[in-house]
Formats: C-alpha cells, sequence, structure tokens
C-alpha cells in the first residue's frame, strides 16, 4: 500500500470516498440497476467481475476484482469490498484479498488514529486502481449482466 502521509487524514479520506464514488458510477454508470453480477471488458486486458454482495436502500456492497485466466483455473485479484453511500455520495474500502478487514487488525477503538490511516491507505489503492480502469475504457453494459 501507498506511503504517502496526508496531514489531514480525517479530510483527505472523506474526499478519496467522494471521489471513488464519483469514479465508480463513470466506470458502472448502470450499477443501481445490474443485478447480481456484472463482467467490465477492454482489450487486451483481463475482465473486470463485479459482484454485488449487499443491497439496501441506501447503501450497496460490491465486490471488484480482476479476473485473471491460468491454464485451468481463475485467479479474482485484487477482490475489493466496497461499501457505497447512495445517499451520502461516498464509496468506501471495507477490505481487499490482501488485507484483512479494517475491524479484524484494529479491535480497540482507541486506536482512532491508526485505524483511520489504514482506512486511508486502503482508499487511497481503491482510487489509483479506479483511475487504471478508467484509463483503460472498461466497459459495462446491459449486454455483460450475468446472472448466476
Amino acid at each position: 500500500m501507498s506511503q504517502i502521509r496526508p496531514v489531514n487524514t480525517s479530510l483527505c479520506l472523506e474526499r478519496i470516498c467522494e471521489s471513488n464514488y464519483q469514479k465508480l458510477f463513470r466506470l458502472i454508470p448502470n450499477l443501481r440497476s445490474l443485478d447480481k453480477i456484472a463482467i467490465g471488458h477492454t482489450q487486451n486486458k483481463p475482465d473486470l467481475h463485479l459482484e454485488i454482495l449487499e443491497r439496501n436502500p441506501y447503501t450497496l456492497t460490491i465486490e471488484l476484482s480482476h479476473c485473471f485466466r491460468q491454464q485451468l483455473s481463475e485467479l479474482f485479484a485484487p477482490a475489493v469490498k466496497i461499501r457505497i453511500y447512495l445517499d451520502a455520495q461516498l464509496a468506501e474500502v471495507i477490505r481487499d484479498s490482501d488485507r484483512p478487514a479494517v475491524d479484524r487488525v484494529y479491535q480497540n477503538p482507541g486506536r482512532a488514529l491508526e485505524i483511520q490511516e489504514y482506512k486511508w491507505r486502503l482508499n487511497y489503492f481503491l482510487q489509483k486502481w479506479l483511475d487504471h480502469c478508467l484509463k483503460t475504457n472498461y466497459r459495462f453494459d446491459e449486454t455483460s449482466r450475468c446472472v448466476i
């Protein structure tokens, strides 16, 4: 993860979560209306897989990952679990495949600054990954919808 350390982590975390929300909806404009699973395609790059894990009136929880095909199997990485707050227009990383969830790392609420720093690094990673996905022109459309 990034070693960049902002001076005001709280403000930067909020701004990154706002930015990630906007980028997710630029990448996947029909995110609110997708069923359970969707696949994003672009030329000469691994597919992006989206799974809606939970849907509530004001939140969506999704998992977004690349699908790397290897001989007889598929590897899904980085498998980022994201909670999207539709009313507040924020998207926050809950965990990714390489790191444990925040609540498993920091179980003592007295370590608020460390928790905030950890969340900032997770969301900074998402911001950079979404930038990459937007630059490589991934497209999620109605024809790429899948139903389990």
